[in-house]
């Protein structure tokens, strides 16, 4: 029942709505008067139902009351449950609000109150759980794995003698664990550490290296202690020791060389690893080396690296016979009998040296010369090695031909050498001492004396007729500390190592030193030029007190320049008999083979270009020095130049004072006059150029004086027969010469022989070679021409044909001597009595 119901029935009745309700009643059951008969009636049911209705009205009133009176107090508690339902809801939307939040993540969290959502921290701990799980397996295969190692240590220190596969059960297991794990987590692998590998893999098999190395190290204390009663290791009297004590040591051997089989049949082992027995012996070895080479002792020094190379030495040596004898017939027994047990001992010695160089050269790059040092006795003992019988071996079968042939050339050294920093800086020392070596040499007040060179040395080093025994100290010098350079780095392993020896330190010295030279011929030409003279102070001459003749003139000037001559020339000598020999044939060989060799050296400009023909196999043509030989012998080419240039030169100047008396001269001489007088203003030339000769004579080399005095005689004849005999002043339109004049003139070119032979103490056939011209012209100028009319006739008739050359010849001994037909007209033609 609705409230509004409720309502509505606690109204008070409506007087019309009963009077019309009446009214109603009333029309409608006393419709006719015949019916007011029952009205009476219909009165007292009314009556009477009024009564019910008031009692009625009475009882639903009070029903109504308490109806009323209970539906408040039930309203009013169901208010108060709405209300509280109502609190209760919004609490549960507020709790279904936060609870949405957290279950859905931010897609981009800023801020710190950004916290991991319920279904995240599920997640998470889904996965911690999972990994738990992995980390659960991890360690159980590692607890098996150090389970097994430990279990195959222990198996090995209690296995009796002799060694069976048995002994090995444990590592077996150990191998397979391990085999089981790389094959299950091979699919992963690519997830792995650096190297490729899980970092479990990775501890297993450093347990299983590490175990192998325990099992190992078992038997070698077994090994020592029993090498120990043969007083190893010193040199062993293995005849002098007790049976018992070697019974002991060959079951030993035996254990460990069946201990290697087994792991052989196992698993691949390193590569040139060693034989086990030995690993064990070299044990002791490298004790003693490291209480005397590494702690604190007065053997342990920088500067001494000969020491622990020779005890090295020592130590291979004095067990040579020992491992060649008793270790080769114990190990003939084993499947390594063909193993050169001695061989294989020096191998294993070698690393503890590699141990000390790698800690030493660090110490050693800030004093070049203690590292250069140390370098060459490395090389030296690699040498002593070779020499004893050992060979450097290192590097794979399959290594190309020329990558392998420099690792058997290896050695000790190739420790320092093969670290490009450690070689580099023992480059730079050497090149810095090299230039050292060169600036004391040049700056020496006595570079430039001219000595005689060592007579043996010359018979043993030289045998070219173009060498003499002279040579400038420089010179010398130059050549001992190339060869010196070449000594020191002639024993490199590597061709790549010497070339760039060659290039950095080698061929600087001779290229500054040729530099040297050139600027020296510079500063003559420099000096000796027409301005210098002229002006006083060009070209940075000092001022008027500086007399560039008294630097360039008379001998003086020749024997500057013959210094610079057989510097250059002793040099090139000593670079073509330097490039003869077997080290450098063997290095331009392989430069000319090998492309990378060609690219290191390809822009070296003093290095001749390189063979096409070698490079495909070939044999090279040419030597390294080639290039330099060529640039000292322009050079040389140079200075003789130069020194013809200064010789013919100082002559003509001072011939032109007797060319310019010449007129004069004639005309006093006395036809009748008994003997000939040379003029006098003849004689400075010719003492000159007889200076010069004897200078040049006895400084330089024959061959060089026999050129230069050809060039420098041929110069002068032909310059004193254009002006003094062809084109004499005063005789070209004057009536000629007489016969007195013509002898005169004759005895001037004769002069110029007679003083040549006696410079160069030599026959006179050779020394009239060069004169020949000048002579020829003179002794026919001379000539009784009415003695020799045939030769006029033949010479400017043309009779007889060409037979003048042997009339000729008559007349000067010399046949011709190189002058033409007109020349000889000429010349006859310069006589008062030649009348053609």
């Amino acid at each position: 029942m609705s409230s509004q119901t409720i309502t509505q029935l606690q109204d008070p009745p409506s007087a019309e709505r009963a009077q019309s309700s009446t009214l109603d009643i009333l029309n409608k059951n006393f419709a006719e008067s015949a019916h007011l008969d029952d009205l009476s009636r219909f009165l007292d049911d009314a009556r009477n139902s009024k009564v019910q209705l008031g009692q009625r009205l009475v009882e639903s009133e009070r029903v109504i009351d308490v109806l009323t009176t209970n539906t408040r107090v039930e309203a009013i508690l169901h208010l108060d449950r709405a209300r509280e339902l109502a609190s209760l809801r919004d609490s549960l939307e507020d709790d279904l609000a936060y609870l949405s939040h957290d279950l859905v993540s931010a897609p981009s969290p800023t801020g710190d109150d950004n916290a991991p959502t319920l279904l995240e921290d599920i997640d998470t701990m889904h996965r911690a759980l999972k990994e738990l799980e992995s980390v659960r397996s991890y360690v159980a295969v590692v607890e098996r794995t150090l389970q097994l190692s430990e279990g195959a240590s222990s198996q090995m220190r209690h296995f009796n003698s002799p060694i069976t596969a048995a002994a090995t059960s444990e590592y077996q297991a150990l191998l397979a664990l391990v085999n089981g794990v790389k094959h299950s987590c091979s699919p992963v692998e690519d997830i792995g550490n650096s190297h490729g590998s899980l970092n479990l893999i990775s501890f297993m098999e450093r347990i299983r290296d590490k175990t192998w190395a325990d099992m190992k190290a078992t038997l070698f204390s077994t090994l020592i202690s029993a090498s120990e009663s043969l007083k190893w290791p010193t040199a062993v009297d293995y005849v002098a020791a007790s049976q018992e004590d070697r019974s002991a040591f060959e079951s030993a051997v035996s254990d460990l060389l069946a201990l290697q089989e087994i792991g052989e049949s196992l698993q691949p082992l390193e590569e040139n690893e060693g034989l086990y027995p030995l690993q064990a012996l070299v044990q002791p070895v490298a004790l003693r080396f490291k209480y005397h080479f590494e702690l604190e002792r007065n053997t342990n020094r920088l500067d001494k690296p000969e020491w622990y190379f020779t005890h090295m030495l020592n130590v291979a040596h004095d067990h040579r016979p020992f491992m060649e004898g008793v270790m080769q017939r114990l190990i003939s027994s084993s499947k390594f009998r063909d193993v050169n047990v001695w061989h294989n001992y020096t191998t294993l010695l070698l690393p503890i040296l590699e141990r000390k160089l790698k800690r030493s050269v660090p110490l050693l790059l800030a004093r070049p010369a203690l590292l250069a040092h140390t370098v060459y006795q490395s090389l030296a003992f690699d040498s002593s090695l070779r020499d004893m019988g050992y060979e450097f071996v290192k590097g794979k079968r399959e290594a190309q031909d020329d990558e392998r042939r420099e690792a058997e050339q290896g050695g000790i050294s190739k420790v320092i050498l093969d670290e490009k920093d450690w070689f580099n800086t023992w480059l730079e020392g050497e090149k810095k001492f090299a230039d050292d070596q060169y600036h004391e040499i040049i700056s020496a007040t006595d570079a430039w004396a001219v000595v005689d060179d060592d007579k043996h040395e010359y018979a043993q080093n030289h045998a070219s007729r173009d060498i003499d025994l002279k040579a400038t100290i420089s010179a010398r010098r130059i050549k001992a500390l190339v060869e010196q350079v070449t000594d020191r780095y002639s024993a490199l392993p590597s061709f790549r190592q010497r070339t760039q020896f060659l290039i950095h330190v080698q061929l600087p010295i001779l290229e500054l030193y040729h530099s040297r030279i050139s600027s020296s011929l510079d500063a003559f030409e420099t000096l000796s030029s027409t301005l210098v003279r002229t002006v006083p102070g060009a070209l940075g001459v000092d001022g008027p007190k500086t007399d560039s003749r008294k630097l360039t003139g008379g001998v003086e000037g020749s024997q500057r320049l013959c210094k610079a001559l057989l510097s250059a020339r002793y040099i090139e000598n000593a670079m073509r008999t330097w490039g003869e020999e077997v080290f450098f044939l063997e290095l331009w060989a392989e430069i000319n083979h090998r492309a990378s060799l060609r690219m290191t050296t390809g822009s070296h400009i003093s290095l001749p270009e390189h063979n096409a023909k070698a490079s495909h196999g070939m044999t090279s043509e040419g030597t390294i020095f080639e290039e330099l030989v060529t640039q000292f012998e322009k050079l040389s080419s140079r200075a003789e130049d130069m020194l013809v240039q200064q010789i013919c030169g100082e002559c003509e100047v001072a011939l032109k004072s007797h060319f310019s008396a010449l007129a004069t001269h004639l005309q006093d001489l006395d036809d009748r006059a008994a003997e000939i007088a040379v003029p006098s203003t003849l004689l400075p030339a010719v003492a000159l150029l007889s200076s010069h000769l004897a200078f040049l004579r006895s400084t330089l080399p024959a061959s060089v004086v026999t050129r230069l005095y050809r060039r420098t005689a041929s110069r002068i004849s032909e310059h004193v027969l254009q002006r003094q005999v062809l084109f004499r002043p005063g005789l070209t339109r004057g009536p000629g010469l007489t016969r007195a004049q013509a002898r005169v003139i004759q005895a001037e070119c004769e002069l110029w022989a007679e003083t040549s032979q006696v410079a160069m103490s030599t026959s006179r056939t050779r020394i009239e070679k060069p004169w020949s011209r000048l002579l020829a012209a003179g002794r026919l100028l001379g000539t009784d021409l009415q003695t020799h009319q045939r030769l006029l006739d033949v010479v400017f008739d043309g009779k007889s044909g060409d037979g003048w050359e042997e009339l000729l010849d008559n007349v000067t001994e010399l046949g011709t001597g190189g002058l033409g037909m007109d020349e000889v007209k000429a010349v006859l033609m310069l006589r008062d009595d030649c009348r053609r």
